[in-house]
């Protein structure tokens, strides 16, 4: 008997099955892909027992000719790629053409397709140890009707994987809502058991899409983000970014899309993290729905059988060109962006939300864009516009940045000039969006009034902010200094180190480091920044490097110094029960109205909230 025998084509279909077929929900994201590639405008998707006795998918696309019924359930058969170029810029969401042979041949699969509006159409299904496809007329409108029963019936090892049914539903449904998010044009609807779950109409317009949005991640969260719109080149980024005080104990509200096509990608992650980390508290996971759209050959989608990955060809750009964007969008959302309209509400955290007409859940306020354009619009947009504190740090000395460790008042000499407690009578727009100081609380809070209400204010949280930023600009303004070390460090290190260490010596200089090869695997440390003299200096050069071989490039220099700053600032800052004058208080408030990041400390937490009069009403019953 032959030791290499050819392997039936069920069998071959099974195994590949083990790669492609998990669960319920892996069948549910083929058929969609599938019916969204189709052009469909509709798909209504049924289930039953968490997916794995019924999946019924029905899309009104384009259809399948009789000819080609044959094909749809046989393996390496697509219509989407034709040659090697089609494969080096895929633009639809499946390609591999194995999905359909997969499932059938782990599940009784039957597909129902017409491609026209006659209303004749035929259906197909694979039947026996080849799998040979039997086709027979059936009626059916435009489109196409798949449907898959027993999943696993005849894998019963492979069954016995699968979890509790609502815990295979759950993932179903994420499935859904993930595609669902990614295509705005196309209507969903979803039953689990006899049972509606979701009826998603197409969102074309701006508040149908923050609908959409709202229905699938949660009211909270669409109260809590604002929208950005940004385009470098061929590079554009849009979508919504949660605040930093609506922070995650997981990371279960992040939806990342590539042209399309959600992924989880380490570049993406690595970028969203770098963006928040000065205004995350710690242990915390931002919350966001953002789509990157490319070039289509600018990115490999065939790095992984589910498609859940990719790999950028110019990963360096794609990921500078995410945190430079992200980390302005949040550098901008400062008090002074968040000025209220008539008939807006407040929430917890110091962010002012408004109510626009047709939207249930009230969406955030814009920054970059004047007040009358936000009350017309009503949310973010960024177009590449340069930051209005982009020349804030040109006003800095050290001497100024010195001053910040003394007391407020003496911080601010022309303190006396800021208005007391006082809103203008007659134009109440004119009063600044923190409003004025009235009194302070416990040595640890300042009230203010503004015209919507009460403003209270951590007074050590806002000013370390203050603080810190000053420290920030005044230390990029200054760059680099390094010292010499008494005695150079020797380090042990690989031998790729060493050669990543002695091919970026120019780069590593300029973050202040003077390192020398010795060896093959020994590096000596010659010089290092002068603020990171206390350091673990070989703990460092080992981040420092690995850095550079995983990611191109490091910010462990930057990240070390923000840390030390932040300490400074914290210590430098007003402390508690420290009384403070009105004038004093005030000229905290301005100055918090023009320094970035000013809505959390440099521990991420929230430095000032609003309570609206009606909040106050609610509290004492007034009007009932």
């Amino acid at each position: 008997m032959a030791k290499i025998n050819r392997l039936s084509t069920r069998l071959s279909n099974q195994i590949a099955a083990g790669e492609v077929v998990e669960r319920p929900a892996s069948v549910v994201k083929e058929l969609l892909e599938n019916s969204l590639d189709a052009g469909s405008r509709r798909l209504d998707v049924e289930v039953e027992q968490g997916g794995v006795k019924l999946i019924r998918i029905r899309d009104d696309g384009s259809g399948v000719e009789k000819d080609d019924l044959p094909l749809t359930i046989a393996r390496h058969a697509t219509s989407k790629i034709h040659d090697l170029d089609d494969l080096e810029g895929v633009a639809t969401l499946g390609f591999r053409g194995e999905a359909l042979a997969s499932i059938s041949s782990v599940a009784r699969l039957n597909l129902t397709s017409s491609p026209d509006d006659s209303g004749a159409g035929w259906s197909v299904q694979a039947e026996g140890r080849d799998m040979e496809a039997v086709i027979v007329p059936a009626a059916h409108p435009r489109g196409t009707t798949v449907e898959v029963r027993d999943l696993f019936f005849n894998t019963p090892a492979r069954r016995k994987f699968l979890r509790t049914e609502k815990t295979e539903f759950g993932h179903l449904e994420e499935v859904i809502k993930r595609l669902a998010l990614s295509h705005f044009e196309v209507g969903f609807s979803l039953r689990h058991n006899q049972r509606p779950v979701h009826a998603l109409k197409p969102a074309t317009s701006e508040a149908e899409q923050d609908r959409r949005v709202a229905t699938l991640c949660g009211p909270a969260f669409i109260e809590n983000a604002v929208r950005l719109d940004t385009q470098l080149g061929e590079l554009r980024l849009w979508g919504w970014l949660g605040l930093p005080t609506f922070s995650r104990s997981q990371a279960d509200l992040q939806y990342f899309f590539v042209n399309g096509r959600s992924v989880k990608d380490r570049v993406v992650n690595h970028a969203v993290r770098q963006a928040y980390q000065d205004v995350m508290y710690h242990g915390r996971h931002a919350a966001f729905v953002l789509y990157l759209e490319l070039d289509p050959k600018g990115v490999d989608v065939n790095v992984h059988p589910t498609k859940h990955e990719v790999r950028f060809r110019e990963s360096r750009q794609v990921h500078d060109f995410l945190f430079r964007t992200l980390h302005r969008a949040i550098a901008e959302l400062t008090p002074a962006d968040m000025k209220q309209p008539a008939g807006a509400t407040t929430e917890p955290g110091g962010f002012n939300t408004v109510t626009r007409p047709g939207l249930s859940s009230p969406a955030m306020p814009a920054t970059g864009v004047q007040a009358g354009e936000f009350r017309e619009q009503g949310r973010l947009h960024l177009h590449n516009q340069p930051s209005r504190h982009s020349g804030f740090g040109s006003e800095l000395s050290p001497a100024r940045v010195a001053d910040t460790m003394q007391a407020y008042g003496d911080f601010h000499p022309a303190a006396d000039s800021v208005p007391v407690a006082e809103l203008p009578e007659h134009n109440p727009e004119e009063a600044p969006p923190l409003g004025y100081a009235i009194a302070q609380l416990h040595g640890i809070y300042i009230l203010a009034q503004n015209q919507h209400g009460l403003v209270v204010v951590d007074m050590h949280a806002a000013h370390e902010r203050i603080t810190y930023e000053r420290l920030k600009s005044s230390w990029q303004e200054e760059k680099v200094r390094a010292q010499p070390m008494l005695v150079p460090l020797s380090m042990a290190v690989s031998s790729r180190e060493a050669d990543f260490a002695e091919e970026h010596r120019t780069a590593l200089e300029k973050l202040g480091f003077l390192i020398q090869r010795m060896g093959p695997e020994t590096l000596l440390v010659r010089e290092i920044p002068i603020l990171l003299r206390h350091a673990d200096v070989e703990s460092l050069v080992r981040d420092l490097l690995s850095d550079i071989i995983t990611h191109g490039s490091t910010d462990r220099i930057e990240h070390s110094i923000n840390e030390l700053l932040a300490t400074m600032a914290c210590h430098g800052s007003v402390r508690a029960n420290r009384k403070l004058t009105i004038p004093e208080m005030n000229a905290l408030l301005r100055d918090m109205e023009i320094t970035e990041r000013s809505g959390q400390c440099n521990h991420g937490r929230p430095t000032w909230t609003q309570m609206s009069l009606t909040d106050l009403d609610k509290l004492f019953l007034r009007g009932r």
